[in-house]
């Protein structure tokens, strides 16, 4: 299996043409890669620009965004905090969360949505990325309403599941190697927490999903498309019908490990008290529901948040 299998897809084609093409990418790989999404390309540039000089800032400097006790959920995560599910060497990466700005005492404000922070450093952060989680929101919504008539439901079905969400961008900073690596990778083999994750590509390499057959892919997205992967909550909510798909960044080949890797993923989430009901459209007698005891959404974020080292 080639990469050229993996499609890229046009956001404005018809709805139900998009329907089918990403549900049987999704099927497939739980990958595909998307133009057309509509996020304004220097709005983009001017992102990788000011995610280039955050991550340039004095260690110290960085440190003190960093939210103690909200898991990551806002602000600066530092170097070697994050580990993947099961693994025992932490990622070599750091990051910075944007999340949902939601008015002041509304019923879902908590610990795993708090109000956003803004470094004071460089220009123009928050002017920059308050727009572009809003754009990401909306395409993210946009691909969804297709996603769902894929499983055989009304176009806007996800809109009250994913209303007040707790999604999230992340700026994404991979440093160049350290010689002292030992063993750890820029992002060990993991699957995604959320519902659906929207992935602006990277100048440098190292994005691979694991097919179904076992075999390790490159994913490298054309310049402006996004990738698009299913998340583990969608995994669940579809009773595994779409499923989740392993996925890592490598670590470079000798030469590029001298170099930085920015990649800038939106995690689109449920809303917090969302309740996980298997969809009816997705049990079958020869794939009965696995998980018969619903949850909420925030509940099974926040086991996932302890299993990869953000929370105690």
């Amino acid at each position: 299996m080639d990469l050229a299998a993996l499609p890229v897809l046009s956001l404005a084609d018809d709805p139900q043409r998009f329907s089918d093409e990403i549900g049987a990418s999704f099927r497939q790989f739980g990958f595909a890669m998307v133009k057309d999404h509509g996020l304004d390309p220097d709005l983009v540039a001017s992102a990788w620009r000011l995610t280039e000089e955050f991550f340039a800032l004095p260690e110290a400097e960085k440190r003190s965004y960093i939210l103690s006790g909200k898991g990551g959920a806002r602000g600066y995560t530092a170097f070697g905090t994050e580990i993947a599910k099961g693994a025992k060497i932490s990622d070599l990466k750091e990051f910075w969360h944007v999340g949902r700005e939601l008015p002041a005492g509304h019923p879902l404000a908590s610990d795993s949505m708090p109000p956003n922070v803004w470094p004071s450093r460089p220009e123009g952060f928050r002017e920059t990325f308050e727009p572009l989680f809003a754009a990401f929101d909306a395409a993210g919504a946009t691909i969804l309403s297709r996603i769902a008539i894929h499983l055989g439901l009304a176009a806007n079905w996800f809109d009250p599941a994913i209303e007040d969400g707790n999604s999230v961008l992340r700026l994404l900073h991979y440093p160049p190697i350290p010689g002292d690596a030992h063993g750890a990778i820029r992002a060990g083999a993991h699957e995604d927490i959320n519902l659906i994750t929207l992935l602006l590509g990277a100048e440098e390499a190292g994005l691979e999903l694991l097919t179904r057959e076992g075999n390790w892919i490159s994913v490298s997205p054309p310049p402006g498309a996004l990738v698009v992967n299913i998340g583990d909550m969608l995994q669940r909510l579809t009773n595994h019908v779409l499923p989740s798909t392993t996925h890592r960044v490598r670590n470079p080949d000798s030469e590029r490990s001298r170099y930085s890797r920015y990649s800038m993923p939106f995690f689109l989430h449920l809303r917090s008290d969302f309740p996980f009901v298997t969809l009816p459209e997705c049990i079958t007698p020869e794939n009965p529901d696995r998980y018969p005891v619903s949850i909420t959404a925030d509940d099974y974020l926040q086991e996932r948040l302890r299993e990869i080292g953000l929370k105690m």
